[in-house]
């Protein structure tokens, strides 16, 4: 395995480059040689975008040579050229820019108004009309076993404004595998397809700390954010006498444009282990949420890059109880602003995947912009087998 280091220079090589070539970088620490996920890269050529997973890992398939642009946060962004990466799979060392305590940052205004003031500014920003091709990953968890599994490649023609976004699907290509018991099988549907993307474009999942009660229910922080001096970092917690499943809140966003980077969310285990169970039949009680959605500004537009989300929850029923777990993933692998045209008859209208007949024409899950890690790749074959 070939080790490229980036710190504060590359050195770019111009050897020859083959055709068709199907690379892999390992992005890594610089200080600490620890894997980084969620890492950014944009392959110019083909313009396609990748995520890297837990392992660091990203995958693509590149016909001849191109600059490729990397990307984090939390780290000092680079562009290597293609042709430095002489093996197959490939180790980029990225610095880490978090070299100074953040600082806290007082305002005049409240935070919570700064903040309803950038969700606004985002959403009239976004690019519409928007062509977003996405890979969409989901597994599903039954009573503590991977039961479930599907993935496809989804066009989204993305249309309206400010509050009205309207989301046409077409499904290009898609598969399931396994199979789930009927009776809880309308718990594990996974996302609604037909209105995530819209939730993303009007930032609903930000509704409960835009609330005026919200107030009186977290604590809201703006601090400085040392890994890229453009942004802030707004932290919203739940107070101490929480007596609601609330979750712990992470804004990343452009001071001076008012965008929305990243936007996060989760529930600490102590606000959990707070909450009382319900027992009554048809309740569900929380355990685990999270979500994570990031967004790109490319010097003239605007739009979603990727998103992750996670739920865990027992649901109560006659015959007992179920643990039902599901984890989705978005990468929005090619952004155009152009429409593309399409029949009424072939937009998709079904909530998820899941009844939707396999179409595999190529094995779009190995170039899909988001690389499956040994464990992922162990439950899907396990489900496969199974099955």
């Amino acid at each position: 395995m070939k080790k490229v280091f980036v710190l504060f220079f590359l050195i770019l090589m111009s050897n020859g480059y083959s055709q068709n070539t199907e690379i892999s970088i390992v992005l890594k620490d610089a200080d600490s040689n620890l894997p980084i996920e969620d890492v950014t890269v944009l392959v110019l050529k083909t313009k396609q975008n990748l995520l890297s997973n837990s392992d660091g890992i990203v995958t693509f398939v590149l016909n001849g040579v191109s600059n490729i642009q990397i990307a984090h946060t939390s780290y000092l962004a680079v562009t290597i050229r293609s042709t430095i990466l002489k093996e197959k799979v490939n180790i980029v060392y990225l610095k880490n820019s978090v070299n100074n305590l953040d600082e806290i940052i007082i305002t005049k205004q409240h935070p919570q108004k700064i903040l309803k003031s950038i969700v606004e500014n985002s959403i009239k920003k976004l690019s519409v009309p928007a062509r977003l091709k996405v890979y969409s990953r989901e597994f599903f968890k039954l009573n503590g076993n991977y039961s479930y599994y599907n993935d496809g490649l989804i066009n989204f023609q993305i249309s309206g404004k400010e509050k009205n976004f309207k989301a046409d699907i077409l499904v290009e290509q898609n598969r399931s595998i396994g199979l789930l018991e009927t009776d809880v099988s309308n718990y594990l549907l996974g996302y609604n397809l037909n209105d995530i993307m819209q939730n993303y474009y009007n930032f609903k999942y930000l509704n409960s700390i835009l609330d005026t009660r919200a107030k009186k229910e977290y604590d809201f922080l703006i601090k400085s954010y040392t890994a890229n001096s453009d942004y802030y970092m707004m932290l919203i917690t739940p107070l101490d006498d929480a007596k609601e499943l609330l979750d712990d809140f992470t804004i990343i966003y452009d001071k001076k444009k008012k965008l929305i980077i990243e936007a996060s969310s989760s529930v600490s285990p102590a606000i959990v282990a707070k909450i009382k169970d319900k027992t009554a039949v048809g309740s569900k009680n929380v355990y685990k949420s999270l979500f994570k959605t990031m967004y790109k500004y490319d010097g003239s537009n605007y739009y979603l890059i990727s998103s992750k989300e996670e739920i865990g929850f027992e649901k109560i029923d006659k015959k007992g109880t179920n643990n039902i777990e599901i984890r989705n993933y978005f990468v929005i692998t090619n952004f155009s602003d152009q429409k593309f045209s399409f029949n009424e008859s072939d937009i998709f209208k079904d909530k998820t995947l899941f009844n939707k007949k396999d179409v595999i024409l190529t094995d779009y899950w190995n170039v899909s912009g988001l690389t499956t890690t040994e464990e992922e790749q162990g439950i899907i074959n396990s489900i496969e087998n199974e099955h």
